[in-house]
């Protein structure tokens, strides 16, 4: 009987010390979850008040440049604004557009970041280890198996093209993005990763050191580290060539030594447009050049930039490449080859000193800029959140820690004097805003690549958006012209116009120097994977006249304060709508 009791009173003792345990845990996780509410509710209230209030807007237009049509028309009195960059009074908010969009911010960034994390544990789980004999290699693909291959990160051999998908890359998906390019073989490396290109490469390696599972296919091997799994996706080419885009580029004065210019040529009788590109094609060079009988490949070079079109009636007579025009006009096509000059890129060697930032707001082509930029200067680009679906278009610099300096330059959408101050400059690009507005509710709905349905922008959710975004659009620039140490400022519509000069300044301001080969090559990829597909939105008004009211004094305030800061004023076409 004692023994019985001995034994009932040592587990009640251990049952109160597990109790106690649990209890205790408990406090800790409540006091750790208030902490962060708290310290939450303190950082929204410090961010500043240009980032937590309606913006004011100026009743006056006298010195500003831009002449609001509305004001003409049916002029309304507004509260004013002290433009002056040493401070900005609070004005009474305005119910209809007080800034909701701050702790809607918030909120999207806590669940980009939450969102992030779970795909960055799940990418970095180990694969499990299959047996490489149940791996598959051809019995459910097309292309012709060629073997494992080792391949130097350093200086590849399929380098044609290259892709990336973290979450859903298959073999038949590589296959077919290597085909549609005109490419003759496809490797694919470390479960995820897709190269294209027309030669082999020469080291061979054992068959199971490919042993990396695809992400989007159990059971088959692409590739491994630093291996390729290669196929030849020769039989997938025709079915793949009425897909294949040969876009013609205009008619062009010939240089004067076309063989110096071009690095590759064919001669041939009745010579076609499709005979030359393919050839060009499985040169791998962008570009198909015709002149009578010739081909010739290449790039856009100094020598032959594509810049200065000819008249087309020059060139008349000439798509049949039967006519010379006395040889001094050629004909130019785009083939389906990527042009790989700028496609290299990696991150800084050594930290660098000053920590640039690339601001915008949402929307206003930051995404954009950095291909740009990446492609420029040949290093990644960072990003103050983690976005995965960009991390598969190949910004690698998206998983690393946006301080660590290893990037050139760092984006962020964030405003506020604790936020712009830890940078030691920044390139502030600027769109319009009906645009930038557009395009970042086609992103909130339809990814960084598709269109919002005309459902979304009929609904509630459009007037709403547009009365807390729009304080958003005007705020974010007045707050980097007022805390900001170093900017250049650049509007997202010279930056598409004038791509080369824009991107210059772009590239001094970051202190590199960069090839005009390069620029070149940059401005021939200038789309990257950025270019919205699917149904666009149909030819209709979606802002109305009292959106396009309040957008327009916003407008003319952020103009006067780029003026006041001896910046060039907001692009005429900005207003009026």
């Amino acid at each position: 009987m004692a023994k019985a009791f001995f034994r009932l009173q040592k587990f009640l003792r251990r049952t109160q010390f597990l109790l106690f345990f649990l209890t205790a845990a408990y406090l800790m996780a409540g006091s750790l979850l208030l902490l962060q509410r708290t310290r939450l509710v303190i950082q929204q209230g410090s961010r500043g008040t240009s980032t937590n209030q309606a913006l004011p807007v100026p009743d006056g237009m006298a010195g500003i440049g831009i002449i609001d049509p509305r004001m003409l028309q049916n002029p309304q009195p507004g509260p004013r604004l002290l433009v002056g960059m040493d401070a900005l009074q609070e004005p009474a908010l305005d119910q209809r557009h007080s800034p909701r969009w701050l702790v809607s911010r918030n909120s999207e960034l806590r669940q980009l970041r939450r969102r992030w994390f779970h795909r960055f544990i799940s990418d970095q789980e180990p694969v499990q280890t299959v047996g490489f004999k149940a791996m598959k290699h051809t019995a459910e693909h097309k292309g012709t198996y060629m073997g494992c291959f080792s391949e130097d990160s350093r200086e590849r051999t399929l380098k044609g093209a290259v892709f990336y998908d973290l979450r859903k890359m298959t073999v038949s998906h590589c296959q077919e993005a290597c085909a549609e390019r005109a490419y003759t073989y496809a490797g694919l490396a470390y479960g995820a990763e897709c190269y294209c290109g027309n030669k082999l490469p020469a080291t061979a390696s054992k068959p199971e050191e490919c042993n990396s599972e695809c992400k989007g296919e159990k059971g088959s091997v692409c590739g491994g580290v630093n291996r390729l799994s290669v196929y030849r996706v020769e039989e997938l080419r025709a079915g793949a060539r009425r897909r294949r885009n040969v876009i013609y580029r205009g008619c062009f004065r010939a240089p004067e030594n076309l063989t110096d210019t071009f690095p590759a040529s064919l001669i041939q009788p009745n010579l076609t447009v499709e005979m030359c590109s393919e050839f060009c094609s499985k040169k791998e060079f962008p570009l198909a050049v015709i002149r009578g009988r010739e081909c010739y490949c290449g790039y856009p070079t100094g020598r032959f930039s594509l810049h200065d079109s000819a008249d087309g009636l020059l060139c008349s007579g000439m798509h049949n490449a039967s006519s010379t025009a006395e040889g001094k006009y050629c004909l130019v096509y785009q083939t389906p080859v990527q042009d790989t000059r700028c496609t290299d890129r990696k991150f800084l060697t050594t930290k660098s000193k000053g920590f640039v930032a690339l601001s915008s707001f949402p929307g206003a082509g930051n995404t954009w800029a950095r291909h740009l930029i990446e492609h420029a200067t040949g290093y990644y680009t960072g990003s103050y959140y983690f976005d995965g679906a960009l991390y598969n278009k190949g910004f690698k610099g998206e998983k690393d820690h946006w301080r660590s300096r290893r990037t050139i330059c760092v984006k962020t959408h964030e405003s506020g004097k604790t936020e712009i101050e830890m940078f030691d400059s920044a390139i502030l690009l600027i769109r319009n805003p009906y645009k930038s507005l557009m395009a970042e509710f086609n992103r909130k709905y339809a990814g960084h690549l598709g269109y919002a349905t005309d459902r979304n922008w009929k609904s509630k959710e459009w007037p709403d958006f547009v009365n807390s975004y729009a304080s958003w659009w005007a705020s974010h620039v007045l707050d980097w012209l007022k805390y900001g140490k170093r900017l250049l400022v650049i509007h997202y519509e010279d930056l598409k116009q004038s791509l080369i000069p824009k991107l210059k300044e772009m590239v001094e301001f970051l202190n590199m120097t960069v090839t005009e080969d390069r620029l070149l090559c940059v401005e021939n990829n200038r789309d990257g994977n950025f270019k919205r597909s699917g149904a666009k939105q149909k030819d209709f008004e979606p802002f109305t006249q009292e959106m396009k009211d309040l957008i327009n004094r916003y407008i003319l305030t952020v103009d006067e304060a780029l003026r006041g800061r001896n910046f060039t004023g907001l692009p005429r076409e900005y207003v009026p709508r």
